[in-house]
């Protein structure tokens, strides 16, 4: 069940303690006088005993359970994303990070390798994954292609220990809110599914096993598809396979359609009609002059069938007409690029190539800059999404409705001068 919480707040003592450690500089920043990781780790132990185990005895852990679990829960100060008590937080170099390309997400040598492993591995386990699409309805190339993405089909093994990885960016990550339910989803873990403390190992980021998936996912789609009695996603290929399938299941996918298709797009067809809130009927989608490219047949979608077009890079890169399906994925992984990574790796395992349109070469853009070209969209009335600086499909078509306004060449995708010209 889904686990929420209120992240109450840290001993005000502890906290003093924290704080007499740091002698305040001229500007308001802190300069650390002496290590403060002992008195640090006292205040955790504090926050172990004072808030974690009553939050997880309200959530059904029992004390034995709890205990075990005590020499896991350690602080790793070698973890990103910390922020100590008493320290000032570091810049955050997310809005000076280089803006990447779409097209180098979709790197041909990996795709090739892992949709070369993807069709052995799909006659290896043909019999798991029978039963798996039979009760889910999710093809088996996706739930493959989910596999290799996130875990090269088990091969790469996670190497922190989960409680370990929770507990410290819960208690001094950048994310506390996200990551103290997780904490206490985990302890859930151990004492309804019985695994030991050693046994949850995840990423740094705190995702499980070979789907990946973070322990509140874990209690709610994690499957026991082997019948052992437990829902091993580290070791159990079945349990990971039938996990991600319900997962998927779970949150709409419909089995009558695929997820997608490679379109051509004509000129006269404007770029701004991108994005989930502007799907319409297949049949409309045709009438407009979309087809697939390199005279591909149309997939068996019927004609009121809704579909979305999707163009990642804007006109300078492929385009795309998605089902609702498209979405499911995304929930998976909220990205645009992984959805279509995930629906390509899976068509490469039926046989079909990769894509036909080319991702051409764009502007090399700090986020900072994308996300004041955000601000200054904003402003004016555009509809941008999320100011982040990423390029999410709300920002591109509201780059491409800036373009028309402007009488510029409509691409719904920023380069340099365009950041410039906005103002």
């Amino acid at each position: 069940m889904p686990v929420s919480v209120h992240l109450t707040r840290l001993p005000a003592v502890a906290l003093a303690a924290v704080l007499a450690c740091a002698v305040p500089v001229p500007g308001g920043s802190t300069l650390q006088a002496q290590d403060t990781r002992p008195a640090t780790e006292a205040q955790f132990r504090d926050w172990l005993a004072q808030t974690v185990w009553p939050d997880a005895e309200k959530q059904g852990v029992s004390r034995a359970t709890f205990e075990r679990s005590l020499p896991m829960l350690r602080l790793d100060w070698e973890l990103p994303e910390l922020m100590p008590p008493g320290r000032a937080a570091p810049p955050d170099d997310q809005r000076q990070a280089e803006f990447r390309s779409p097209g180098l997400y979709f790197v041909e040598a990996q795709l090739a390798s892992l949709a070369k492993d993807g069709r052995e591995l799909l006659r290896r386990w043909g019999s798991a994954l029978d039963g798996i699409e039979r009760r889910y309805g999710v093809p088996r190339e996706i739930v493959v292609a989910i596999w290799g993405r996130e875990s090269h089909f088990g091969r790469v093994k996670a190497q922190h220990p989960a409680l370990r990885v929770l507990a410290t960016q819960a208690f001094m990550g950048r994310r506390r809110a996200l990551y103290y339910p997780e904490l206490l989803a985990a302890l859930v873990i151990l004492e309804e599914d019985h695994f030991s403390g050693e046994t949850l190992l995840s990423s740094w980021a705190g995702a499980m096993g070979q789907p990946q998936l973070l322990p509140s996912k874990f209690l709610r789609y994690a499957v026991d598809a082997d019948a052992d009695g437990r829902r091993d996603i580290w070791l159990s290929v079945p349990d990971s396979l039938a996990s991600i399938a319900n997962y998927l299941r779970e949150h709409g996918w419909k089995p009558e359609v695929g997820w997608g298709f490679e379109v051509s797009l004509p000129e006269a067809v404007s770029c701004t009609l991108e994005g989930p809130g502007q799907g319409r009927p297949m049949q409309e989608w045709r009438q407009l002059g979309l087809k697939p490219v390199g005279g591909k047949a149309v997939p068996e979608w019927s004609s009121d069938t809704t579909a979305f077009l999707v163009m990642p890079a804007g006109r300078l890169g492929p385009a795309f007409l998605v089902s609702e399906n498209f979405y499911v994925l995304k929930r998976y992984n909220e990205s645009d690029l992984y959805a279509l990574f995930i629906g390509n790796l899976a068509d490469r395992m039926g046989g079909a190539s990769g894509f036909a349109g080319r991702w051409q070469p764009v502007d090399s853009l700090r986020r900072g800059d994308i996300q004041a070209m955000q601000e200054r969209l904003k402003g004016q009335d555009y509809d941008v999404g999320k100011v982040d600086g990423l390029v999410g499909f709300a920002t591109r078509t509201a780059v491409g409705r800036w373009q028309i306004k402007n009488r510029r060449a409509e691409t719904c995708f920023p380069d340099g001068a365009l950041v410039q010209a906005i103002r």
